[in-house]
């Protein structure tokens, strides 16, 4: 008996692999998938700005990493008791200027100097409402609670948003051949919008992917994390409290369907020894300076250099910072 209706996934596409470097960006996928390929050692940036969820705001964010931009004060606001980015999520904002510009430049420039040898840009679009700041008219990522009257809130078209990217991965692509783009949309729904207004928004999204994958055939892709979780997971079970995010056991579930698409059989093998090694490093001894516990953490470190030597491109950078803050005594 089959209880739900399986979305079909894409076939053919070209694989991840831990030898390629991932550059994430978007709504909560970007941040879901991204947190469990960094678990399992793949080589990945993940949102340098903080969640965004607009088209307009993701492709001002790869044009400010391309160009290797660096803010200034003047690009702030204070408000509040902080000071904040429009173009980026309060994680960076706080009470000194100062502060802020160093986390957000030290992001940035990170992002900037891994771009070029990126292998794969998964882009997740979240809603194809913006907010424009109403004396400059520019589209903010983040409002950071600013007063509503501030702004003018509109619905992007499909001709914008596939304008706007036509000529952003046309500069990609010549820059970085080896690029290729996954896009995918947030299942979350924005009630906000209106249950509707919220549906429109998503086809919004979905038809200029679908029109971007006309006109880049062979570098764009598109993962249905939207339609797996309306079609094959449509039970509020999946939701957590709020009804709206996804619980922990449906991004599970995505990460196997997205690991099905994408990954080969040796890539799931390399996960599978990430995996003991990351359950060895999580776990939490009865007596942490005990010989007993150095010797088990000399295990893990050899095995993590055996693993290394034969896939010297894995990323065990958290869980070696984790063993070094261990107590040995």
């Amino acid at each position: 008996m089959n209880l739900i209706t399986p979305v079909e996934l894409p076939a053919g596409l070209p694989a991840i692999t831990h030898a390629q470097q991932l550059l994430l960006l978007g709504s909560c996928f970007a941040e879901n998938m991204g947190k469990q390929l960094s678990e399992n050692a793949f080589r990945t940036d993940i949102n340098p700005f903080g969640i965004l969820y607009n088209p307009l705001s993701i492709a001002r964010a790869l044009r400010d990493i391309q160009a290797g931009r660096v803010y200034e004060e003047a690009d702030l606001f204070f408000y509040r008791g902080c000071w904040h980015s429009p173009m980026h999520h309060g994680a960076f904002s706080a009470s000194s200027p100062t502060e802020v510009l160093e986390r957000i430049n030290s992001r940035l420039q990170q992002a900037h100097r891994q771009l070029e040898n990126t292998d794969w840009l998964v882009l997740t679009f979240g809603t194809a409402y913006v907010y424009e700041q109403a004396v400059s008219g520019s589209v903010v990522a983040n409002c950071h609670k600013l007063p509503e009257k501030e702004f003018t809130r509109r619905a992007l078209t499909v001709d914008e948003i596939v304008s706007e990217y036509t000529t952003l991965l046309n500069g990609l692509l010549s820059r970085c051949k080896q690029l290729k783009v996954l896009f995918t949309v947030s299942p979350i729904r924005h009630v906000r919008d209106g249950m509707h207004a919220n549906q429109v928004s998503k086809a919004t999204l979905l038809l200029a992917i679908d029109k971007l994958q006309a006109i880049f055939p062979r570098s764009t892709f598109y993962f249905p994390s939207y339609e797996i979780v309306l079609d094959e997971l449509r039970d509020y079970r999946f939701y957590a409290d709020d009804l709206l995010h996804p619980t922990p056991l449906a991004v599970r579930y995505l990460w196997d369907r997205f690991a099905e698409t994408f990954f080969t059989e040796e890539t799931k093998r390399i996960m599978e020894e990430c995996e003991s090694i990351r359950k060895a490093v999580a776990h939490k001894p009865f007596h942490p300076g005990s010989e007993e516990h150095k010797r088990f953490l000399g295990q893990i470190v050899l095995k993590i250099e055996r693993l290394n030597k034969k896939y010297p491109y894995l990323d065990f950078e958290n869980e070696l910072i984790r063993i070094c803050r261990t107590p040995l005594n």
